[in-house]
């Protein structure tokens, strides 16, 4: 994408366009597991809170990011070389701001039901499987916090994960949108819309939402918009 603005031209070639679509599929998979672990992290901080360094280990942690890498690798690559089997037919304009695999589907001329079949099994596991797993952190989450007696332990535990819970509820809202349903209900410019969501929109925020829980960051923060302020007056 980075070329096409500066060449000012929006083509892609064959093979740019599936690397492109296997490294956008990995990358989605990829923060789609990670909230899933940071998920299990938030529920041992406040569920376990004494033996939270016990159950998080240098060994868990670990095996909590190497492996959603592995599938996070192998899964696009499943469709990736289903989809390099695929015929195409002249007319190859995609109507999407990068090579998603939905957009990619119906301009083939061969059958491409096994591979939409594919799309909604491996992605509804893929995505179901881990959302299943928040709900369930979240759930154990608010009845624990529930038995807090202070307002104000109840306020610091919910603020806890209410930088993570924000960038749940953008990120599977809309790759439910774009994937889990129907080819039937998808049009361009939905699908285009809820992509720029978690594909655009969710990775610039990841950084400025959990560095604003940074004491430090807030500081520093302030202090440069007290300095505006005073350069405004």
């Amino acid at each position: 994408m980075l070329v096409n603005i500066q060449t000012q031209t929006q083509s892609i070639s064959y093979p740019g366009c599936l690397a492109q679509m296997y490294f956008c599929m990995m990358f989605a998979d990829m923060d789609n597991f990670l909230l899933t672990v940071m998920a299990y992290d938030r529920y041992v901080a406040i569920c376990h809170p004494l033996r939270y360094s016990t159950v998080m280990s240098q060994c868990l942690c670990a095996s909590l990011v190497a492996i959603p890498w592995v599938i996070a690798i192998l899964n696009p690559l499943l469709h990736t070389l289903m989809m390099a089997h695929l015929h195409f037919c002249s007319d190859n304009i995609i109507h999407h701001f990068f090579c998603d695999i939905n957009s990619l589907l119906p301009l083939s001329c061969s059958d491409t039901s096994l591979n939409q079949l594919m799309v909604l099994v491996v992605v509804g596991l893929i995505f179901v499987v881990p959302t299943m797993c928040i709900l369930a952190s979240y759930s154990r989450i608010v009845s624990a916090v529930m038995k807090v007696p202070s307002a104000r332990g109840k306020l610091k535990a919910f603020s806890t994960c209410g930088s993570h819970l924000a960038l749940v509820i953008l990120f599977y809202g809309a790759i439910t949108g774009v994937y889990m349903s129907p080819a039937s209900n998808h049009s361009t410019e939905k699908d285009s819309a809820a992509s720029v969501i978690f594909m655009v929109v969710a990775p610039v925020l990841n950084p400025f939402i959990y560095s604003l829980r940074n004491s430090e960051l807030k500081g520093a923060l302030k202090n440069t918009l007290g300095q505006c302020k005073i350069f405004s007056q």
